[in-house]
């Protein structure tokens, strides 16, 4: 059966960083709350991935790894994954600060000394409780 959300994963092979986010997300997903979450991974090192990575749009190619939250949405075709957007894009948030995606859904690594290259698991909670509030 289709998940409702799936987390689309945007990284590079042998990014450690990267390694560290997937290996994060499967320990959460694995966790009996989270089973209507699902991960799809994109190599953006890849012409597969490199398109998929351009069709999202919103994410800067130098704030790799990141991930973008897309909703399940059900049609007469069929079903498809939409992401989902950020409902409030302005507004500071204390946990995932710079981290946080504009436009939709997600996170990007902030490489800032503030951010650290950090995409913590508390911050994964966040975003995928904020998602179903959506």
């Amino acid at each position: 059966m289709d998940k409702t959300y799936r987390i689309q994963v945007f990284g590079k092979s042998g990014c450690p960083k990267c390694k560290t986010l997937n290996r994060r997300l499967d320990g959460l997903l694995a966790k009996p709350e989270w089973q209507d979450f699902d991960k799809s991974y994109c190599d953006v090192e890849t012409e597969e991935g490199l398109v998929i990575f351009c069709r999202a749009e919103c994410i800067n190619p130098q704030r790799i790894p990141a991930f973008l939250v897309l909703k399940r949405e059900d049609s007469a075709d069929g079903a498809r994954y939409r992401p989902l957007p950020n409902p409030a894009p302005d507004t500071a948030d204390p946990v995932c600060g710079d981290s946080n995606l504009y436009l939709y859904q997600g996170l990007q690594t902030d490489y800032t000394p503030r951010g650290r290259g950090l995409i913590t698991p508390t911050m994964l909670e966040t975003v995928l409780t904020r998602a179903r509030a959506c």
